[in-house]
């Protein structure tokens, strides 16, 4: 190694020929990388990148052999850069994201504009001291998610459709097994590479075309947040009733009249949850498992507390038939069981896909996958029949069909008792708790990776939150959530477009690809980069897919959302019902298909794409990233292909194990003095 590393390094200059030879052929085994024997690869954390291999080294005489090779003049430089700078200049750069990682680029080179915008802290791949989650950290963070005001209403949607308790409760099953299933395999290839949904969404779409995709999750985000909001809004509203009166609202004048489904009390309300929500952004995604510890204790015994304070209340009783005034039968009973499984489905469309923005934060291989398989089906269950036998109770005594717990738990306050009062505080408390959680976790964080990925050079996931936060008032949710039905169709538009990308993503991983990555290869827009696919940075295979996974639905979902008559053959509207299982199924095998007659390149090596038994996930190791990303963009190498490992090796790590801390010192300073020596030569 010494002897190779020694005659090389007259040749370094020529070496940093950037996407040289290389990207001719991806699969080809370069010996290049041999040749950068000036970057210290130490330095994990990336934070002292003009540092040589030399800095380190003492002559003879014990002076520092670099000191009067390399005078440091970097940071008088950047003075005088700042004080001829423009206005203009100084606002960009006071709002560029500041970063902690290593920029990317050496001083002999510098990054290209779109470069630029394709990396920051918040989209690089999770360093061992962030993966922080274990298997009790997302049974936790699925206990919290679980409880909340949204579940209830999702479960209260078959009643609302006509079927019994009993029914209700099989839908919720079926639907959230199905969930439980989408989401661990959506969440593989986070807890595998460390990489979140934008970044993934790079591998199957494109490098440019998989901004369309994340800035179609950024739209639905930012409904969604709007929606939790509000609904945290209804939790304020109970709490003030049960302060102040149930009179509230009428001593609050309403200036904004009847032309909108809002009150101005119930708009304050919106407002102060939506003030509430916005110093909780500002915690970083890995600590916020903290703040689903402390939900997932407190909320289930305010969700248990109302179901028992319900049944003692009404004597037990519970309505065991339809709650609604019709009773479907045959045909119309089955799809309307269809409707409710799907309105669970509905519901996880977003958290489906972007399953990768939390397993990445895995600390083992198996944290992420088993643990969501079992407790998500189970903890949305328990909710669920919370929820409805809570609303099949007080059937009895109001006569009235709830869609949402907080209209029962206002139904309490009819007796304006002290422990009426201070019972239903609490409860609306912890549920403004729950809603609190779930919408920092499923829209407030989604949205910000999501926006980091659109423009990483001035947001990272801290400010995305917060921008999530001020566009979701332009939304006007109170429009969204006049009834069941209303809801019903709003959960199923959002998911007729999130299915179709989530199915192109899906059968890229497992099916076309086999697990098999290459992480630097989706940090970069040069020509050559595997998830480039040509100048345009578009998988044209995963667009078709998409597209035609998308038409099998559009049709119905014109009609449901159409407020003028649409006729759509009656067959359309039964599959826009199914609306995520055909989105999701068709796209993945439309994908699949073309991929089979149209090859892509990146695959796994020496594979045939109908070998379906060479699946194999690798756990890769990014803690010099930075470095290897930047050698990257420098040379075009990315290491030697290890075979046994499945996985590109940099020869850094080869001179790691030969010269580490098994090796004397003495080896590791003669071979730094052979390099001294050949560059003064």
């Amino acid at each position: 190694m010494i002897n190779r590393v020694t005659s090389n390094a007259s040749e370094v200059a020529s070496a940093f020929d950037p996407f040289h030879s290389h990207f001719s052929n991806n699969n080809d085994n370069n010996d290049n990388f041999n040749n950068i024997d000036e970057i210290d690869y130490s330095n994990q954390n990336g934070n002292n990148k003009d540092k040589t291999t030399l800095d380190m080294i003492n002559d003879d005489d014990g002076e520092d052999i670099n000191k009067s090779m390399t005078p440091n003049t970097n940071l008088e430089e950047k003075e005088n850069d700042l004080s001829s700078q423009s206005i203009w200049t100084k606002i960009i750069k006071f709002l560029e994201v500041k970063q902690n990682h290593v920029s990317g680029t050496s001083d002999s080179r510098s990054e290209d504009i779109m470069e630029s915008f394709l990396f920051n802290d918040d989209l690089k791949p999770v360093e061992e001291a962030r993966r922080v989650w274990d298997w009790k950290n997302y049974v936790f963070f699925w206990i919290s998610g679980s409880f909340n005001v949204n579940t209830w209403q999702i479960s209260a949607t078959g009643l609302q459709l006509g079927l019994s308790w009993g029914l209700s409760w099989v839908t919720i099953w079926v639907g959230y097994i199905s969930v439980a299933i989408f989401v661990s395999l959506g969440s593989r290839i986070g807890n595998f590479y460390h990489i979140s949904f934008p970044i993934s969404s790079r591998i199957s779409y494109g490098v440019y075309f998989s901004l369309w995709i994340v800035l179609n999750r950024v739209f639905m985000a930012v409904i969604w947040f709007a929606t939790q909001v509000y609904i945290m809004g209804q939790t304020v509203e109970v709490m003030l009733l049960a302060i102040f009166g149930t009179d509230l609202p009428e001593r609050i004048k309403n200036t904004i009249g009847d032309t909108q489904p809002i009150t101005t009390f119930q708009f304050m309300c919106f407002m102060i949850a939506w003030g509430v929500t916005l110093p909780f952004m500002w915690i970083q995604v890995h600590n916020l498992k903290y703040l689903f510890m402390v939900k997932s204790v407190i909320v289930p015994f305010a969700g248990f507390g109302f179901l028992i304070w319900t049944l003692v209340k009404f004597d037990g009783k519970v309505a065991v038939g339809s709650l609604s005034n019709f009773h479907p039968t045959g045909s119309l009973l089955g799809w309307n069981f269809i409707r409710s499984v799907m309105s669970a489905m509905d519901n996880f469309s977003t958290l489906i896909l972007n399953a990768p923005d939390f397993s990445r934060f895995g600390k083992t291989a198996k944290s992420s996958v088993y643990s969501q398989l079992f407790i998500l089906p189970l903890m949305y269950a328990i909710i669920a029949i919370i929820g409805i036998i809570t609303t099949a109770s007080a059937y009895t005594e109001y006569h009235e069909n709830y869609w949402s717990p907080l209209d029962v738990l206002t139904r309490f306050l009819d007796h304006q008792t002290a422990g009426n009062k201070a019972g239903v505080f609490l409860i609306a408390l912890a549920f403004c708790i729950a809603q609190l959680g779930t919408n920092i976790a499923s829209n407030s964080i989604s949205a910000g990776t999501d926006m980091t990925a659109l423009l990483p050079k001035f947001i990272n996931i801290r400010r995305g939150s917060y921008i999530c936060a001020v566009i979701s008032l332009a939304i006007c949710p109170w429009n969204l959530m006049t009834s069941s039905s209303r809801f019903t169709t709003v959960l199923a538009a959002y998911a007729t477009f999130l299915s179709s990308i989530a199915g192109v993503v899906s059968s890229d991983y497992f099916l076309v690809r086999k697990g098999y990555v290459r992480l630097l290869h989706c940090y970069t827009n040069k020509p050559g980069s595997l998830y480039m696919y040509g100048k345009y940075g578009t998988n044209w295979r995963a667009v078709v897919a998409y597209i035609l996974a998308l038409g099998l639905n559009f049709p119905g979902f014109i009609a449901e959302v159409s407020t003028a008559e649409v006729k759509v053959n009656e067959n359309g509207r039964k599959i826009f019902y199914l609306n995520y299982y055909v989105g999701y199924l068709a796209s993945f095998l439309f994908y699949f298909v073309l991929c089979y007659f149209w090859p892509i390149e990146g695959t796994r090596p020496n594979t045939k794409i109908t070998d379906f038994k060479a699946f194999r996930e690798v756990w890769v190791e990014v803690e010099n990233f930075d470095e290897k990303r930047r050698i990257f963009l420098e040379t075009g190498e990315e290491g030697e292909y290890d075979e046994y490992n499945d996985e590109y090796v940099f020869d850094n790590e080869s001179r790691q194990e030969n010269y580490g801390d098994s090796s004397s010192s003495s080896d590791k300073v003669q071979m730094q003095t052979e390099i001294v020596a050949d560059k003064k030569a």
